[in-house]
């Protein structure tokens, strides 16, 4: 199964919340779910996923291995964990979530432990996120070309990333843009506004679209119905060239997610 082109994030959702979101998502129709152990969620998603009807065979389910689990007798087992509270026997892609703070623990170490999960039958593919171009460098010379199935990282009309874009492009190694729409801060855009009226869409429809457009996989998040049904449409909107290369021109190093303790030199 390829990465899916769209699926839901759950960041920063939680209990009843992620619950109600996933069986919301499931409804209309989504069939991929992006988690990680760090936010606090699996065991939720999974009753969520128990209680739909949805097969687990049509899902893609994918979770983030967190920085405390990174050593070789630690990773395996909090991946079992994640299993547990999923409620499923493997998951379709695990993602190393962070690079190792000031190298604490290798990446040959955990990345030589994700490839041993994969071998047992834990996760179908593995991928690291918010990885630079010398980390995914690095990273491909330790598990080998075309093992990565993704590097997600943070990518929107504001922050359009495209170092580390044309060098995983140049790889092999597909994109996962989370972030979008920058914590809704594209969606008043004028430019997107403009482009979303002249295809009776939304903006976010149209960030959405850009993205994909570009074959990046997104994996945008909602709390409400009604814009988890908008969103998915996104995958039916189609942008002319011009609609491209205007959104192109809004890129302005505009990054949201930039832990001090967690991120690396960026790009």
């Amino acid at each position: 199964m390829s990465l899916p082109a769209f699926g839901l994030g759950t960041f920063r959702l939680k209990g009843q919340t992620v619950f109600d979101t996933v069986t919301n998502a499931l409804e209309l129709g989504y069939r991929a779910i992006d988690t990680a152990q760090i936010y606090e969620n699996e065991a939720d998603i999974g009753r969520a996923l128990a209680a739909s009807p949805v097969k687990r065979d049509e899902l893609y389910l994918t979770t983030k291995i967190w920085i405390d689990n990174f050593s070789h007798n630690k990773l395996i087992p909090s991946l079992k964990d994640s299993l547990s509270k999923l409620g499923t026997d493997r998951v379709d892609l695990t993602l190393i979530h962070w690079p190792s703070p000031a190298n604490a623990v290798s990446m040959e170490e955990y990345l030589g432990a994700l490839r041993e999960a994969r071998e047992q039958g834990l996760t179908r593919a593995i991928g690291v996120s918010n990885f630079t171009i010398a980390l995914l460098r690095q990273a491909i010379g330790i598990v080998g070309a075309g093992e990565l199935a993704t590097n997600q990282i943070e990518l929107s009309p504001y922050l359009q990333n495209r170092k580390v874009a044309e060098f995983a492009r140049s790889q092999g190694v597909p994109i996962t843009s989370y972030m979008t729409l920058a914590y809704g801060k594209v969606l008043n855009d004028p430019v997107l506004v403009k482009i979303a009226g002249n295809h009776g869409a939304t903006p976010a429809q149209v960030a959405l679209a850009w993205a994909m457009q570009q074959g990046y996989a997104v994996i945008p998040s909602s709390t409400k119905r009604e814009n988890l049904a908008s969103n998915i449409k996104a995958r039916d909107l189609r942008l002319s060239d011009e609609d491209m290369a205007q959104i192109a021109a809004l890129d302005r190093n505009d990054r949201q997610a930039n832990p001090a303790s967690l991120a690396p030199a960026w790009d």
